[in-house]
């Protein structure tokens, strides 16, 4: 998972607070129940002595995600007075809760946000076709492609004095009407660096369209023969289970990485000591965490990604001379994002479950 895009998140010193509030409307008094869930965790962000004006801050957006009735779930970081990210979730998360901490706690709203793979989803028929291309960053292009030819696009029936001539005139603009829209699927999957394609649409005009596809693009290609448009429901089903297998795809890769990298040693490590060494010297290619709530591990940071140690006193040798003491995983993440590192969040049921924490490096001594 790249991590960039959480560099705004540490611009500005600490305290933060971190809320993952369940907005989740059920029931008939399902408003009122979203109301009381929300001040049961202002009350816990007091308790744990968030500024008031941080908390009214949390308290508008909020308000105004249960006024707009948009989501059932939020993620909210703020800190100083101001809501720093906010972000909506496609269902209640996991363990709705909130906390007061020198860094934002972003591990679960990562493991539950998932890597963005980027991908294209295309809905063809025998006149064109409908393409919608989203980036790693999740910004949507949607492409409308409108054939050259659009008649005859049918063939006549059977025993027409001119069927023969009509059948090849039809082939011919399916052809014509596939490569052009094959060539915009080509250009497109290109400019959002596509890892996932879907096809979907008529069942001639796919398998037109697929033949006019580069290899590279048709690798990462399947079909489905939902043919309404890209915004159909039953589509955005099939495109998830697409999805979903790519993200597991890519965090199997890097846990096989890791373990050979690891059996050689050469360029891996595993265990906190050894992993916070590699991210202090800036070596970590792909962080591996297990996504436990409630881990004890802490360690000690400062205002720096790269300050981050096992003791206050290692920091004040390297020159902290406050050091304060946050979870270890949010310290992790911090300093792997400034350095450009990646981040895998390992399953509970994948193979390597119980590693808790270990890094794919970049460069070895």
């Amino acid at each position: 998972m790249d991590l960039s895009f959480l560099k705004p998140l540490y611009q500005q010193p600490g305290p933060y607070a971190s809320v993952y509030a369940d907005l989740t409307r059920t029931t008939e008094d399902a408003s009122k129940a979203a109301v009381l869930r929300w001040r049961a965790l202002r009350a816990d962000l007091e308790a744990q002595g968030a500024p008031s004006e941080t908390l009214r801050a949390i308290e508008r957006t909020v308000d105004g995600e249960l006024a707009d009735r948009r989501s059932e779930g939020l993620v909210v970081f703020a800190r100083g007075g101001e809501v720093v990210s906010a972000e909506r979730l496609p269902g209640p998360p996991r363990a709705p809760f909130a906390r007061v901490g020198p860094l934002p706690h972003v591990l679960p709203y990562l493991a539950e946000r998932g890597d963005r793979v980027p991908h294209l989803v295309a809905v063809v028929d025998r006149r064109g076709g409908e393409i919608d291309c989203v980036s790693a960053t999740g910004a949507h292009r949607r492409i409308q492609v409108e054939g050259d030819e659009d008649y005859p696009v049918r063939k006549v029936k059977a025993g027409d004095w001119n069927q023969s001539r009509f059948q090849r005139s039809a082939e011919n603009v399916w052809k014509a009407n596939a490569k052009k829209v094959g060539r915009e699927i080509d250009k497109a999957a290109r400019r959002c660096g596509a890892e996932a394609v879907v096809i979907a649409g008529d069942v001639r005009a796919r398998s037109a369209v697929l033949e006019e596809i580069s290899e590279g693009v048709l690798e990462h290609t399947v079909e489905s023969d939902r043919n309404i448009s890209v915004s159909d429901p039953g589509l955005d089903e099939e495109l998830s289970r697409v999805l979903d297998l790519k993200r597991t795809e890519h965090v199997m890769a890097v846990a096989e990485r890791f373990d050979r990298e690891l059996a050689n040693g050469q360029r891996a490590v595993a265990g906190l000591p050894a992993t916070v060494e590699a991210v202090r010297r800036g070596q970590v290619e792909s962080l591996l965490l297990d996504e436990d709530p409630d881990s004890p591990a802490r360690l000690w940071i400062g205002p720096n990604p790269g300050d981050v140690a096992a003791t206050p006193e290692e920091l004040r040798d390297l020159g902290v001379t406050d050091p304060v003491e946050e979870r270890a995983d949010a310290a992790l993440v911090r300093a792997v994002a400034a350095t450009d590192g990646d981040l895998v969040v390992l399953p509970a049921d994948g193979p390597n479950a119980s590693l808790g924490v270990g890094a794919v490096l970049r460069y070895t001594d």
